[in-house]
């Protein structure tokens, strides 16, 4: 007998999801997970049958694998992971496998900062249009939940740089790439290069039938189109120029050029702000425009939408001064887009696990704009000793209630507190959700 054994290592949303359809398609399934699991998803895999273990990975067990799907979590540089690899056994990502089984379009967004809004955004489009639409891959339910369990003709997949490390065939219909800037560079043996490429991985298997949404003021993006043989159809995005095929930003207006549209949208009346929603605007509008939707349906669309907690979201305004949320920010160049959206001075609160930053992107505006900085981290040297002659005052603290309350010190009736971290937030919280969480009760106690 012919052995079709499937090991998914890790049990979070993902592995979940890639043991059900795993089941679903006959394999031989055997979750792992180094750390416990879930209580819910303990509860899953019992009812289902599918064998599992957690707080350990039995070794044995894991190199008898056929394949094996793994959180996008673990790094491939582990012994675990590069002993399949010395045995020939296939490591997947839970995209590359659920893709495998669905018919559906795929639209796939990348990019180091936007994903989520852009995604979001997209998704809303479709489902605001009547498509039938599944919304998967870092947000929303598992991608290959769905897949197992419901029958979309769209899928609208935000994918990480992780995820796209260990695709093999995997083909959207329509990639996104919306910037490259330096992150996760300490899971790239702190090289950008390495980086970029996971990131093009997103359209390597793509064809002459597929279109390739990128974002054209990026010189890193073109600098890598130069080198690449690109057979999609390419649609660039611009807030500086005009472009021949795709959309731009002009005299604040979103236009389009794709199939000769002449579509164009006020982006003032949209109710996301700041240059960097104007580049994740244009790229949901061409990724709606490819699925045919009329024009009418994409600016009704535009205009009611709501953007996710944790990215440039107004917690209150107290005493004359706005508190703003930006807990995704977990990178420079998202900070970077943030500082640019206020003209008012801001008081930053910033800091949490460093992935290899480097913060002269933002040194210009921090000069310009901060009047304060708030470091909320347990290592506060690198962004202490950067700033440090930079912003006027620096204030350090481990605790998120405190720096909401120093930044009510510095703060003057116009002033903007901005909690954008450029970090991750494992130092201190469980998550950025937690981070921004945290921070909007903090902010909602001052009231």
């Amino acid at each position: 007998m012919v052995s079709n054994k499937l090991v998914v290592l890790g049990g979070g949303e993902s592995g979940l999801g890639a043991a059900i359809l795993g089941k679903s398609k006959g394999f031989d399934v055997f979750l792992s997970d180094r750390g416990r699991l879930h209580d819910q998803y303990r509860k899953e895999l019992i009812e289902r049958g599918i064998s599992f273990e957690e707080e350990q990975h039995t070794e044995s067990v894991i190199l008898d694998a056929n394949v094996v799907v793994k959180s996008p979590g673990i790094p491939d540089t582990v012994p675990l992971i590069l002993a399949l690899v010395e045995k020939g056994i296939p490591v997947i990502s839970e995209i590359e496998f659920a893709a495998q089984y669905t018919d559906a379009k795929l639209i796939a967004i990348t990019g180091s900062n936007g994903k989520t809004t852009t995604t979001l955004l997209t998704y809303h489009l479709l489902k605001d249009a009547g498509f039938n639409v599944g919304l998967a891959g870092n947000i929303g339910d598992s991608f290959a939940w769905q897949v197992a369990e419901k029958a979309f003709d769209y899928y609208v997949l935000e994918i990480s740089s992780f995820q796209l490390d260990n695709i093999i065939s995997f083909k959207p219909d329509v990639a996104v790439l919306l910037n490259i800037t330096p992150d996760h560079l300490d899971r790239y043996g702190y090289s950008f290069q390495n980086y970029t490429d996971s990131k093009f991985n997103i359209i390597k298997n793509q064809t002459a039938e597929n279109h390739f949404i990128y974002f054209d003021d990026s010189e890193v993006i073109k600098t890598e189109l130069e080198k690449r043989d690109v057979l999609s159809k390419k649609l660039g995005i611009s807030i500086d120029h005009s472009v021949e095929n795709g959309i731009f930003l002009e005299e604040n207006q979103l236009r389009s050029n794709f199939d000769k549209s002449g579509f164009s949208q006020d982006f003032d009346k949209l109710p996301i702000k700041g240059p960097h929603n104007a580049i994740n605007a244009m790229a949901a509008i061409l990724v709606a425009q490819i699925v045919g939707i009329t024009e009418d349906k994409i600016k009704e669309g535009l205009l009611s939408f709501q953007n996710a907690p944790h990215r440039l979201e107004k917690v209150e305004v107290i005493n004359g001064v706005t508190y703003i949320n930006d807990s995704k920010a977990t990178n420079v160049d998202s900070v970077f887009y943030a500082l640019g959206s206020f003209s008012e001075p801001v008081v930053l609160i910033a800091g949490g696990v460093d992935k290899g930053n480097e913060y002269g992107q933002i040194e210009e505006l921090v000069r310009k704009k901060v009047k304060g900085l708030i470091i909320l981290s347990v290592k506060y040297e690198k962004l202490r000793d950067y700033f440090a002659d930079i912003v006027p005052q620096i204030y350090i603290t481990q605790d998120v209630e405190d720096a909401v309350k120093q930044a009510k010190k510095w703060s003057e009736p116009g002033d903007v507190v901005l909690l954008s971290p450029a970090c991750a937030s494992f130092d201190l919280f469980k998550n950025y959700e937690d981070r921004g969480d945290q921070f909007k009760v903090a902010v909602r106690n001052l009231a």
